[in-house]
């Protein structure tokens, strides 16, 4: 029986791997999750995205939603469910699942009940993507990407927080408003926490290799005549401000999320302050996940810049991972044993070696 397609096209060649290079999954699709997916679909970075919510009614409305404006972007593919198989062979995963805080609850609290919700979400992404990198967004961000990487059992480097991205953009646009300069052209970094103790790295904020410290000595600090000190505390509270203003934030951290997937997913080596492993820089003693300037690309990332910053500034950011040290260290976590690790290594290792060729050979007897 004859269809449309078959009317309106010959088939010349079989397609033998539907699988895809640029292929993102965001878990978690309500308002950061979906703000992530809108901007790295209208930007032109996956050619598909595979989301995952627990939520089934919900997660298919967004799914059709999203599918229903294909039409006028490029190359991308929409796909949802409950089950993860969905996510398999994804390129970079982007968590933005978890629990919120409640009244009264202290953030250990709040912690370990999303710690509990990660131990079903990472395994099951790296058991499907055995090859991913994993982007962790869900607050507080620091302490779930340390989590998700003891819970993955991935190399540090492919364990990635959106950490100080967001922060520091806000930074180089309140410092760009003040000065009449676009944000663009503003080139300092927010480091640390992404919370209260994160660290303005005022030593190293220039404009067209202008050091801004070199200028005013003073700048950041209570002396300050131009009171520039406000711009950091207004990156601080900037977030609450907007969840009191609308009930979240959303806009900013999807688009500088999408910045750091097309990073990863286009290998641009670019340099975003992100959370990352911080022991034995600036004096960190401990294996905590924190910001600083990192070089993201196809491996997640391949370098950490080495920052001059000076006395006071050091202090800070050891104080910041002091604290959040002080969290990660009490935490009870499932981490994945050594030996299933092995075992994970030897089944990939034998699907390449063996399987990937001998289906090669059978495709090519077609």
């Amino acid at each position: 029986m004859s269809t449309i397609a078959s009317k309106l096209m010959d088939m010349v060649a079989d397609q033998l791997d539907e699988s895809s290079p640029t292929k993102v999954t965001v878990v978690g699709v309500g308002q950061v999750g979906m703000a992530c997916a809108y901007s790295i679909m209208t930007q032109n970075i996956a050619s598909e995205i595979a989301l995952v919510d627990v939520l089934e009614d919900k997660l298919k409305g967004e799914v059709y939603d999203m599918q229903h404006g294909l039409a006028f972007v490029k190359g991308c593919a929409v796909k949802g469910d409950t089950d993860y198989k969905v996510t398999a062979g994804s390129r970079l995963c982007i968590i933005t699942a978890g629990a919120r805080q409640r009244d009264g609850e202290s953030r250990l609290n709040l912690v370990q009940r999303n710690v509990k919700i990660f131990e079903g979400i990472v395994p099951n992404l790296v058991r499907y993507s055995p090859n991913t990198v994993l982007l962790v967004v869900s607050n507080p961000v620091d302490i779930l990407t340390y989590v998700t990487w003891k819970l993955s059992g991935l190399p540090a480097n492919r364990v990635i927080g959106s950490g100080t991205n967001l922060d520091t953009a806000r930074f180089r646009f309140l410092l760009g408003e003040k000065l009449g300069i676009a944000a663009s052209s503003v080139h300092g970094y927010i480091v640390g926490e992404h919370g209260d103790s994160s660290v303005a790295c005022w030593s190293g904020t220039t404009i067209a290799g202008v050091n801004l410290k070199e200028l005013d000595p003073d700048i950041g600090t209570p002396k300050d005549k131009e009171s520039m000190q406000k711009v950091h505390k207004e990156v601080v509270e900037s977030a609450y401000e907007i969840i009191k203003l609308k009930g979240y934030t959303s806009w900013a951290i999807g688009l500088s999320c999408a910045s750091l997937a097309s990073a990863v997913l286009r290998n641009q080596k670019g340099v975003f302050a992100v959370s990352t492993v911080a022991k034995g820089y600036h004096g960190i003693q401990h294996p905590v996940f924190l910001s600083l300037p990192c070089v993201l690309g196809q491996d997640g990332i391949s370098h950490v810049i080495k920052q001059n910053l000076n006395t006071k500034e050091q202090a800070q950011l050891q104080e910041s991972a002091n604290t959040l040290w002080d969290i990660a260290k009490s935490l009870d976590l499932k981490e994945p044993s050594k030996y299933s690790n092995m075992l994970m290594g030897c089944y990939h290792l034998f699907m390449w070696a063996i399987i990937g060729p001998l289906v090669a050979f059978l495709a090519g007897d077609k």
